[in-house]
């Protein structure tokens, strides 16, 4: 008699059906495993059979074929294990048929028959409310981000014996329900622009950033404060709003990011990976293609400290992701694509030692300072609206200027800019992603501001890529001012960004 139980797998972040068949034939003991699983789920069938022994329930004595169909995609990690079991028990009748065909199995089994807490389980819980799944069995630490899925009913378990018991009809588990209160959603952060001395300018220009989502690359010498200054980013963006925690918890879900953490993540992501660190882990692959570090950026802060120093082709790579929002990783059997809505912030030094012009340290000299600054392209330049200067502050800057404003404040006006420019563009769309026509029709310049953006764009010798940017970022000015027009003040100061490296 054939059994059969409701599963997922993972496919870089979606999560994808699979449907665990179990029968039971004659002959010799033993139990095969078919439907391409990889190495992680050939080795359910040990867990399964020492969880079902140790959970005081009948493994059956008989030779057991188990396939996971459909055949043709692969099948990865532990999160199979209690659906196996599931089916292997209903094969003797210990669990009946009829709920299994009504209920999503996912979940790792220890060899005591403990539940343990598997990876893409809100990606799993989304995938049971777009194809009608009533039910979700999870392990208890990942009911509170799957119960995310409205019309799901979620059942964080403890034990195989927990599953067995519900689909006897225990009346002793409930759906577990995750309240999204105030309280719940407020982020929480350890850092603050009040403990910025000085770099007014900086600051300003990170304001500018979260407000339209533009990219910034500071320079400055070591110590400046380049570092402090971007972890501090996310402090001033908007909260994020449930479908942006939704998108950003599916990808820390997939990738096993969320041990520690319970329900949706609301706190801006940023990440700042080393500079030494591989193409496939900051923009995604890998046999099964996993995100990387950018689309772990989503909606939030990808941070790269020493810009120069990374591979080259690591930083053509961010060409795709800066200008479209995603990633798209290929491979031979099909095409990921991951989401990449990112603010980059770059930091480098002004030279390989970092003290050009600065008198009490000599410098390497002119020629090695032109290949360092020239590791970066002048096309992913290009896609960065603000180019700042950090200064390092005197000693009497440090001991005698008072701290700064206090990221709340910032992140009010931002939050004001923010809902002017979705009110103008409509969604949750911001400057920064503005076709060229949007540009054309929001950003109307008066014969004053056509003038000087002329005058301009003949001395710096601006591509269209940079004109457009440049009106993007003078649009934000206005918005933080609170004006429905782009005046020559605003142009001016976006020149001043541009112009600055």
């Amino acid at each position: 008699m054939i059994a059969q139980a409701h599963a997922a797998t993972l496919a870089g972040i979606e999560a994808l059906p699979v449907v665990v068949e179990v029968d039971l034939t004659g002959g010799k003991v033993e139990f095969i495993m078919v439907g391409l699983p990889d190495k992680a789920v050939q080795e359910s069938k040990e867990r399964v059979a020492t969880a079902i022994w140790n959970s005081a329930l009948a493994f059956p004595s008989s030779r057991i074929i188990c396939n996971l169909a459909p055949g043709d995609i692969k099948k990865e990690g532990p999160a199979l294990d209690l659906p196996i079991a599931m089916a292997v028990l209903a094969t003797n009748g210990q669990v009946p048929m009829s709920e299994l065909l009504e209920t999503l199995f996912v979940g790792e089994l220890g060899l005591d028959g403990q539940l343990r807490r598997i990876d893409g389980a809100v990606n799993i819980a989304l995938m049971c409310q777009k194809m009608g799944i009533k039910r979700l069995v999870v392990p208890k630490p990942n009911a509170a981000e799957a119960a995310v899925a409205q019309g799901v009913e979620v059942f964080g378990l403890d034990r195989l014996l927990d599953a067995v018991e519900l689909m006897n009809g225990s009346m002793d588990f409930k759906p577990f329900e995750y309240s999204l209160t105030e309280a719940t959603r407020r982020p929480q952060y350890e850092v603050d622009y009040c403990d910025v001395k000085g770099q007014t300018h900086a600051i300003r220009a990170l304001e500018i950033a979260a407000a339209g989502g533009h990219n910034v690359l500071m320079t400055g010498p070591p110590g400046a404060g380049k570092t402090m200054l971007a972890r501090r980013l996310p402090t001033i963006m908007p909260p994020l709003a449930l479908d942006e925690s939704i998108a950003v918890t599916r990808i820390y879900s997939a990738c096993g990011e969320m041990r520690g953490r319970e329900g949706l993540l609301w706190e801006r992501p940023f990440r700042a990976p080393h500079h030494t660190t591989s193409y496939a882990a900051i923009v995604g692959g890998g046999t099964n293609p996993k995100p990387g570090e950018v689309s772990l950026a989503h909606h939030g802060v990808l941070f790269m400290d020493e810009m120069p120093e990374y591979n080259r082709e690591v930083l053509e790579a961010l060409r795709q992701p800066l200008e479209d929002g995603i990633v798209s990783v290929a491979r031979v059997q099909a095409t990921m694509v991951f989401p990449a809505e990112c603010v980059l912030v770059g930091a480098m030094n002004p030279c390989p030692c970092g003290y050009k012009g600065y008198p009490e340290a000599k410098c390497v000299g002119a020629a090695q300072c032109d290949k360092y600054a020239g590791k970066i392209s002048g096309p992913l330049l290009d896609r960065i609206d603000l180019h700042i200067l950090v200064p390092r502050l005197k000693p009497e800057e440090l001991i005698d200027k008072p701290t700064g404003e206090p990221s709340d404040a910032i992140r009010e006006r931002v939050i004001a800019a923010r809902e002017r420019q979705h009110g103008r563009l409509g969604g949750q769309k911001i400057n920064a992603k503005m076709a060229p026509k949007e540009i054309r029709e929001l950003v109307v310049m008066d014969d004053e501001c056509k003038e000087f953006m002329k005058s301009v764009s003949a001395r710096l010798n601006l591509s269209a890529r940079v004109f457009d940017r440049m009106l993007k970022v003078a649009r934000t000015i206005a918005d933080l001012e609170g004006e429905d027009d782009v005046r020559k003040r605003h142009l001016s100061e976006a020149v001043q960004y541009r112009s600055a490296n």
